[in-house]
């Protein structure tokens, strides 16, 4: 019985996180509330309860799946391109595409980004996920440098100026661009990373 119980937790969960996800794209974070996630998804609120226990649980899970998201392996899988140099450009359009921005929509990933100013545990998460990319970068990024696809200094520092470039794109799009198509200043953020990383102006 236990078990039949914890298989159906890891089946409704999910779906409750998704359900939970959807209110939060179309409410935001402060018209979102157990009531219209349970809403949502044609079921009672005590369900949601039941899984999660409360709503902290609730929002600090979310923020784990997005995490999850961001780690998408079919994104960032390019193993089977054999070409270096061709496969340090697939990862570049990726990174700075449209695609890879919607990751996670806008709305939810900077609403949360607000709240880790306030809440250690989100504060926590967060930088887990902006280290993790951080990361992802470094170590491919130094394959790159020491086969002379780009030309860096610093490894480390070239990693932390791309993530901070894509998350610029953000308020780019939200703030500055008058509507224009992502893809237009995307492709100039793109085209200033590239100076940098092959040129060791870092």
């Amino acid at each position: 019985m236990a078990g039949r119980k914890n298989q159906n937790a890891e089946l409704r969960k999910p779906e409750i996180l998704e359900g939970y996800y959807r209110v939060l794209i179309e409410e935001g974070l402060e018209g979102t509330s157990i009531g219209k996630i349970a809403s949502h998804l044609g079921i009672h609120p005590s369900l949601i309860l039941h899984y999660f226990k409360n709503k902290e649980n609730l929002r600090l899970a979310l923020i784990e799946l997005m995490i999850g998201k961001f780690k998408s392996q079919h994104l960032l899988t390019f193993d089977h391109i054999e070409d270096d140099a061709e496969r340090f450009t697939a990862l570049i359009n990726m990174i700075f595409s449209y695609k890879w921005s919607r990751t996670v929509d806008p709305g939810v990933h900077f609403g949360f980004y607000y709240q880790s100013f306030r809440d250690a545990n989100v504060a926590v998460l967060f930088r887990e996920m902006f280290q993790w990319l951080r990361n992802y970068l470094y170590d491919e990024f130094l394959i790159f440098n020491s086969k002379g696809i780009i030309q860096v200094n610093d490894v480390r520092k070239a990693a932390d100026f791309i993530v901070t470039l894509m998350e610029g794109l953000e308020f780019h799009a939200q703030f500055l661009g008058h509507d224009k198509p992502f893809a237009e200043f995307a492709e100039t953020a793109k085209q200033s990373a590239l100076a940098v990383l092959k040129n060791k102006l870092i």
